[in-house]
């Protein structure tokens, strides 16, 4: 295995702790689906989370209002985090090929894979994180205590 399919401990520390705006696609405002609670623990260490759904677009979650697509940010993001089956992947790799500036990294949730978008994304600098979760690495290296993100 590569490094750029487990990337590092360093790399992921770096990731997290230099990051502050994550769009989460698939976000939900129900508290019992793993999108929420993730979104929410982030949001808990600092992070800006700008939920992406198009059947919540306007709704506010997390302290910001939902939007339906990438294409709806009103500001560049860090960090893009999908929340989507690994056959849905590569139809957001367009849209996230077309934000500009680019995001520094991609995030695919535990359960989640997509190497072919991967490969895509990693050609345009972008760094990919496949099948981990967000909220599990976080606190894994960051610990449990908020982050100096938190303003």
């Amino acid at each position: 295995m590569h490094e750029h399919d487990d990337p590092l401990d360093t790399s992921l520390r770096d990731l997290l702790t230099t990051s502050h705006r994550i769009a989460v696609v698939g976000a939900s405002a129900r508290r019992d689906r793993p999108s929420y609670d993730v979104a929410a623990y982030m949001a808990r260490h600092g992070y800006e989370i700008v939920g992406v759904h198009p059947g919540h677009a306007g709704e506010k979650l997390h302290g910001h209002e939902v939007v339906a697509s990438l294409r709806d940010l009103d500001a560049p993001v860090d960090i893009v985090d999908l929340f989507r089956r690994s056959d849905d992947v590569p139809a957001h790799v367009d849209e996230i090929l077309a934000m500009a500036p680019l995001p520094r990294a991609v995030w695919l949730q535990l359960g989640i894979r997509n190497d072919d978008a991967a490969g895509r994304l990693r050609a345009h600098g972008i760094q990919v994180v496949q099948d981990r979760c967000l909220k599990i690495e976080h606190r894994r290296l960051l610990g449990e205590t908020v982050s100096e993100h938190t303003t």
